[in-house]
């Protein structure tokens, strides 16, 4: 209920403030369960992606969005509790595999749920090496996944700006991609790296951003050493 009521009171706002586009939405499954794999360069794509689509959108957020204080910590909170988003903690030695269990739990239930192999925002716009998390998901739920890509976000809202400034927005489904292909194949880091560099490949095509063949959370810890 908080959910459709967040998207019939705040939809008109989204839609007027940023006219946000959609294409290839006829990909996007209307029942069952889905994976909807993006890229990542704004605070504002959790809002983006399921504003432009009639299904719910359940995505895996780090905990700290959950546990902010103050009043800007407190409204984060609220909104992604209100969205039905799942905390995963990402600084726990098996984060990546409790956040796996986690997106399994959401397939499981018939949802639709967005991921970004990236696993953390991209610093500079740019698209930055997969994590593997998404084609282990993708073998072994054997649910359709589709790459998706958000443009525009960056500019509305980059890394560090607490509220977006206007700006147009658009928003691309790609079809899903073929699993089939793999079949036969055997199950190892191999193959996940080879599944999850296609991809980000998907992705690039429908976002035209620059690739970049390093993760983006060591480009942020070179950053943040100077």
């Amino acid at each position: 209920m908080l959910y459709r009521g967040m998207k019939i009171f705040l939809g008109p706002v989204v839609q007027a403030v940023f006219h946000p586009s959609v294409s290839g939405r006829e990909h996007v499954p209307t029942v069952g369960p889905a994976i909807l794999a993006g890229n990542h360069v704004s605070f504002s794509d959790h809002f983006f992606v399921p504003h432009v689509l009639h299904r719910k959108v359940i995505y895996l957020a780090k905990a700290q969005y959950f546990t902010g204080q103050g009043f800007v910590g407190t409204v984060t909170a609220s909104l992604f509790n209100a969205l039905g988003q799942k905390p995963v903690d990402r600084d726990s030695g098996r984060a990546g595999l409790a956040a796996i269990a986690t997106a399994g739990e959401v397939l499981t239930e018939g949802n639709l749920l967005g991921i970004y192999p990236e696993g953390t925002r991209s610093p500079d716009g740019r698209l930055y090496r997969g994590r593997v998390g998404v084609a282990r998901l993708w073998v072994e739920s054997g649910a359709p996944l589709l790459p998706c890509a958000v443009i525009g976000s960056f500019e509305v809202q980059p890394p560090g700006q607490k509220m977006p400034k206007k700006g147009p927005v658009a928003v691309k489904f790609g079809p899903p991609m073929d699993l089939a292909k793999y079949d036969g194949r055997k199950r190892d880091a191999r193959l996940y790296r080879e599944i999850t560099d296609d991809i980000m490949r998907a992705i690039q095509e429908l976002s035209g951003q620059e690739y970049v063949n390093e993760y983006a959370t060591d480009v942020k810890e070179q950053l943040a050493a100077g």
